[in-house]
């Protein structure tokens, strides 16, 4: 059962935020996931042992375990980057404010497709939708600029819109 804290926004009359103000949003939000992952993945590099690792530590009969090592902890890094990125879109975009800091900041929101706010499960789904938007050059980004409604690709597939507050 979903908590509504605002009345859903009549979507005939919505104003609907546009791509350069969307594009926007996301730098502002890469920008926070970028110093919180950071913050996040430093120490998990450090407990792996790479806060000192250097070319001169490498030995050389021991490459295939230092290339096994990295790549390994690269898997980390990219598991750990995708759970923070999930947690933030899904958590913030179904949460009382219906936006991640970036488009709070721009004024935006994120709305289903009666103008409510979103459920986690939808916005999960909208999360999972950005990686079809971004698979193919940005058009499932793109999209969002030649649509009536500025929905992108990952819009369309979850049923959302962003509008302005």
């Amino acid at each position: 059962m979903q908590t509504t804290f605002a009345p859903p926004v009549p979507m005939e009359t919505a104003h609907y935020g546009g791509f350069w103000i969307r594009f926007v949003a996301i730098l502002i939000d890469g920008f926070i996931l970028g110093i919180a992952q950071l913050i996040l993945i430093a120490p998990v590099m450090a407990a792996l042992g790479f806060a000192s690792f250097s070319a001169e530590s490498l030995n050389p009969e021991d490459g295939a375990a230092a290339f096994a090592a990295i790549f390994g902890a690269m898997g980390i890094i990219q598991v750990v980057s995708l759970v923070i990125g999930w947690l933030y879109f899904a958590l913030m975009q179904s949460s009382k404010y219906q936006a991640t800091l970036g488009k709070m900041v721009l004024g935006l929101k994120v709305v289903d497709q009666e103008g409510a706010r979103l459920s986690f499960g939808k916005a999960t789904l909208r999360y999972i939708g950005k990686f079809i938007s971004s698979a193919v050059l940005m058009i499932g980004y793109l999209i969002a600029a030649f649509n009536p409604r500025k929905q992108a690709l990952h819009d369309m597939i979850a049923s959302t819109y962003v509008i302005k507050k």
